[in-house]
């Protein structure tokens, strides 16, 4: 028995946004459609300069003129160079110096913004400030008060007796220059320390420290063996990244000394801004920034380890 044409069942075609829909549920496909956009902005903007940062490092490479592989002839020469050491020294003596000064203060504040205080919202205000403001222009303020022609620095300090006339010159002075970078990034990383150690307080559970309080612990054994103790982990994270931040500084150093005097405040970054803007030397100033790289992963490496201690 022939069957017509018109009575041949047809299965209804689903539309397109259902079948959208159901293609993107499948979890082979949801995933790479999120991490492709990852992967690509690391490839841009990580791996592709990291590769060229390399490249130019091995080659003595010139801006405007052709280059060749010449191999590590960079990083040695750049070694035997009086200004590299400098700098290399400025870097450890200036991180170190920081991130020490930014420690203490920064977990003062946390303990004090974790109080019931009646102007407890207006400390934390005042301590968001310096994140606030762009680097480049509270940088200015500063190099402002630090000036020699206008300082208020001095101007406060011969004004209550404690410094002679005309005041230090701060930006002038190879120690003095130092203190003031230092003065301004301690400045400028404070709240990073105070709000991320105040978010670890809070989390802290009240229950353990009334129950130290039942079983006669003090103010001082609470704080010690309760609060330092579970921070530890914390504490370690947050010196990891401003340990980075501060090698890789580059703003305020430059803003306010650029560099100077005599090469007495440069860092790996404003050192090699130096060589490759000022002079050209487009391998060496590339040699400069990879040498931070291995410094970098060693002090990631030794903080994490410890971080894993803490925790387990």
């Amino acid at each position: 028995m022939a069957v017509r044409a018109d009575q041949i069942p047809v299965s209804p075609t689903r539309p397109l946004t259902t079948r959208v829909r159901g293609w993107l549920d499948r979890e082979s496909v949801l995933g790479p459609v999120f991490v492709t956009p990852a992967l690509l902005l690391l490839v841009l903007l990580v791996a592709y300069p990291f590769l060229m940062a390399l490249y130019f490092a091995m080659s003595n490479a010139f801006i405007g003129r052709p280059s060749e592989f010449i191999g590590f002839r960079n990083f040695i020469r750049l070694w035997e160079a009086d200004a590299f050491r400098q700098t290399f020294q400025n870097a450890f003596v200036f991180t170190g110096i920081a991130v020490a000064f930014k420690v203490v203060p920064g977990s003062i504040l946390a303990l004090l913004l974790n109080e019931q205080l009646w102007f407890r919202r207006l400390i934390r205000g005042a301590v968001l400030l310096p994140w606030v403001i762009p680097t480049a222009l509270s940088t200015l303020g500063w190099w402002w008060m630090f000036n020699s022609l206008h300082s208020v620095v001095n101007w406060t300090g011969i004004a209550l007796g404690v410094m002679d006339p005309p005041g230090p010159n701060w930006l002038g002075q190879k120690y003095y220059a130092m203190a003031a970078v230092i003065t301004v990034n301690v400045w400028r990383g404070l709240p990073f320390f105070a709000i991320t150690i105040l978010a670890a307080l809070v989390a802290i559970p009240k229950e353990i420290y009334e129950a130290a309080h039942a079983d006669g612990a003090g103010a001082g054994a609470r704080f010690w063996y309760i609060t330092l103790s579970l921070l530890k982990p914390v504490l370690a994270v947050v010196v990891l990244f401003s340990t980075i931040f501060t090698f890789s500084d580059f703003n305020i150093v430059y803003v306010l000394t650029h560099g100077g005097p005599i090469n007495s405040t440069h860092l790996f970054a404003t050192y090699s801004r130096m060589l490759v803007i000022d002079v050209g030397r487009l391998g060496e100033g590339a040699a400069v920034s990879l040498y931070l790289f291995p410094l970098l992963v060693f002090v990631v490496w030794a903080q994490l380890r410890f971080v894993r201690k803490q925790a387990y």
